[in-house]
């Protein structure tokens, strides 16, 4: 089945609303770069529309009456917003939901060392990732380090134009025989995901001795240790209570001579994060409470308090229906989550030009051909996937088709290639109805990767048609 290119159908005042969303997103894109920053993003946004945050109504025993909008931050990394609607939560709800981590290198808890005169910082790389593609490139660090006071010093470092950057060294090629013969995999190593960020020796003033100065060990990297303190107020031992994320250098931009495309880290899943919260932000109140949940840790297996597994969704659920009034035990959650409806906004891998061998093309997605639908992913025999069933993909398309959204589905590369994994089946086993659903990516879990600007808007306005129109 052929698709056509979306760009086609709009309008020259369709074309206007598809820019202003994508300057929009791009300006996302660059202020978020972790998830903590993609949160105080969030709810700047919830809050100028007119989201309440969930403690503070606990706190002060008010009721939720149909229209309202409420916001629950978990951690500093996840959020979950609701609009409540006309029907019962005993009738089900629409989800939206995205991860906002992305794959990059975490600073370790004891990272700086010196060796041949760098100071260097070790790390740990997070998600999938090709080891090599992080070597002599711009770098960035973003993060937080929490003293023991309960002071945080907030770091970022690398985006401003007159910030210094940072860098994984690579061999030059003169030298390189012997590691241009490994394996991709091998020649970079994890454990070679340094970072130099300094090379100047500390600088002694006049009173001290000249054999202090001689036997000062390590003088290159206590010159940083008086940066760091200078500039930043923070020392050596509060690197154990930080978390630090290297990521590339650089806004987000517009890509191509005809500007049609983003090229930017973290679109996967930023994108369908955006997107989400976007069509939330500019929903009028609908028949059916509408959630959308952004989420973190989707790329190391949704683990850990502020990822899918977590319970805080469902917390969350509870404590909105009990201010509504329909929470009289469990079993209203169960009911109101087993009829629930949801897009789990995640991306899908785009047909590469310069790869296409990787793809079935006939069951692939393309740049440009609207959002996409997986019915399933996983990899292989369809291992560790969400399979949609019939009845609930045909009910979609008819929503979508109604409201003339472009789409397009696709599976994640060849059958025994490989594939890959959402938050879809999470939420499934509460029983209620999940499909993947998102934007198509080209370069994804590159440090650069690009989408088309059609696709995000076709996205938005998808999310918006679903979040209204479905009711199962």
């Amino acid at each position: 089945m052929e698709y056509d290119k979306v760009w086609k159908k709009y309008s020259q005042a369709e074309l206007k609303k598809l820019e202003k969303i994508n300057a929009e997103y791009i300006d996302f894109l660059s202020n978020g770069k972790t998830e903590r920053e993609c949160v105080d993003e969030i709810v700047n946004m919830a809050e100028a529309e007119g989201y309440v945050e969930l403690e503070k109504l606990i706190a002060s025993g008010k009721k939720l009456k149909i229209g309202d909008k409420v916001y629950s931050v978990w951690m500093n990394k996840s959020v979950v917003m609701f609009k409540i609607g006309k029907k019962p939560f005993s009738e089900g709800i629409n989800i939206l939901g995205a991860h906002i981590d992305s794959p990059r290198m975490d600073v370790k808890q004891n990272p700086l060392y010196e060796k041949d005169d760098f100071a260097i910082l070790d790390t740990h790389y997070y998600g999938g990732i090709k080891k090599y593609q992080y070597v002599a490139l711009p770098l960035a660090i973003h993060g937080v380090v929490v003293k023991t006071d309960g002071t945080t010093v907030e770091i970022n470092v690398g985006e401003d134009p007159d910030d210094p950057v940072f860098f994984v060294s690579d061999l030059l090629i003169h030298l390189a025989q012997e590691q241009m013969e490994k394996k991709a995999s091998k020649v970079v190593e994890g454990e070679d995901l340094d970072i130099i960020v300094g090379n100047k020796p500390i600088v002694f003033g006049n009173d001290v001795k000249a054999k202090d100065k001689k036997d000062e060990k390590e003088p290159v990297k206590k010159a940083i240790l008086q940066i760091l303190k200078d500039q930043y107020g923070f020392e050596e031992k509060d690197f154990l209570s930080a978390e630090l994320e290297v990521v590339p250098a650089g806004r987000a931009r517009e890509a191509g001579f005809d500007r049609s495309m983003i090229l930017s880290y973290g679109q996967d899943d930023r994108v369908c994060a955006y997107t989400s919260l976007r069509a939330m932000l500019d929903l009028p109140t609908c028949d059916r409470t509408v959630c959308t949940i952004l989420v973190d840790k989707e790329e190391i297996g949704s683990v850990g308090a502020t990822g899918m597994r977590s319970k805080f969704f469902e917390n969350a659920v509870a404590e909105v229906m009990n201010l509504c009034g329909e929470y009289k035990s469990e079993l209203d959650l169960k009911r109101a989550l087993a009829r629930s409806c949801m897009l789990s906004s995640d991306v899908s891998a785009a047909v590469d030009p310069n790869y296409e061998s990787a793809f079935e093309k006939k069951n692939a997605s393309f740049l440009g051909g609207g959002v996409v639908f997986n019915k399933f992913t996983g990899s292989r025999g369809k291992s560790g996937s969400n399979d949609a069933n019939a009845e609930y993909i045909a009910a979609i398309r008819k929503v979508y088709d109604d409201a003339k959204i472009s789409y397009q589905f696709a599976e994640l590369g060849r059958v025994d290639l490989g594939g890959g994994g959402t938050i879809a089946y999470i939420l499934a086993l509460y029983g209620m109805n999940v499909i993947d659903c998102g934007v198509a990516v080209l370069n994804m879990h590159s440090p650069w990767e690009a989408t088309s600007k059609a696709d995000v808007y076709e996205t938005y306005k998808g999310y918006i048609a679903f979040c209204k129109g479905m009711d199962l």
